[in-house]
């Protein structure tokens, strides 16, 4: 059987500290059926230019303005051709250089793969593993207690990957993923590290407003009352690993 094709996405905006980081994660894997499509945002920081200095290696490169990050993804996702699809988004990296491979031989002809995510500070030391560790087996039903999945740790099939739905602005994400694990029948645990995330994207800084949507978006899957329910849960996990460790690690 042919080896799947994967469709890396990176999307980017006024990112030049970390863009060329998160590029080599992908560039350098040792799997050799990857493309990869770079949707910067029109950055004006020198972005741009890091880019540019691998656009031959680069399937698709596209640098214009955008509604948001989750119009960035759409259009990395129209522009994808792959068999799966990856978001890889600026300052957050593939594990190491093999770990596609390890993916891919986990399995085979899955709808999703998926494994565990490492955290990282700004100055990218290791804050260990998330608090939410990924569930033995996933299901749309699996983040009822929160999001125990990293968008940069899972691989969809790309014809069940619909476009993000823009209502969302910080966690269409988590709407995109239960939407595909609905209709995935064949769901792979990885049981390996398969992403390094930079801590403090766009759902911390608007921390609130994300939570809100979160809230939303759960209530629409698993109703309000047991919504209301899991969040205490939630709540009482959350404080109980804060006191013990003194940090989320979200």
């Amino acid at each position: 059987m042919q080896q799947p094709v994967l469709s890396v996405i990176t999307i980017v905006y006024n990112n030049v500290k970390d863009i060329e980081r998160t590029m080599l994660s992908v560039l350098n894997q040792s799997y050799p059926h990857i493309e990869y499509v770079v949707i910067d945002g029109a950055s004006t920081d020198g972005t741009k230019a890091i880019i540019e200095k691998y656009q031959h290696q680069l399937t698709t490169f596209l640098s214009a303005p955008d509604k948001g990050i989750y119009d960035a993804m759409n259009k990395g996702l129209a522009l994808a051709k792959g068999d799966y699809v990856l978001f890889m988004n600026s300052g957050d990296e593939i594990y190491d250089q093999h770990t596609v491979s390890h993916v891919f031989s986990t399995a085979k002809d899955a709808d999703i793969y998926y494994g565990e995510t490492e955290m990282y500070n700004e100055q990218w030391q290791s804050l260990g593993q998330r608090r939410h560790q990924v569930p033995d087996k996933f299901n749309w039903k699996s983040f009822k207690y929160g999001m125990s999945i990293s968008h940069q740790a899972i691989y969809v099939r790309r014809s069940l990957a619909e476009a993000y739905d823009l209502k969302y602005k910080y966690s269409a994400d988590i709407d995109w993923i239960i939407k595909v694990a609905k209709k995935a029948r064949k769901i792979v645990n990885t049981r390996q590290y398969v992403a390094k995330y930079l801590v403090g994207g766009v759902s911390k800084q608007k921390h609130l407003d994300s939570l809100k949507e979160r809230f939303q978006i759960f209530t629409k899957y698993y109703g309000l009352l047991p919504n209301i329910f899991n969040h205490l849960i939630i709540a009482f996990r959350l404080g109980s690993y804060f006191i013990k460790h003194r940090r989320t690690n979200d």
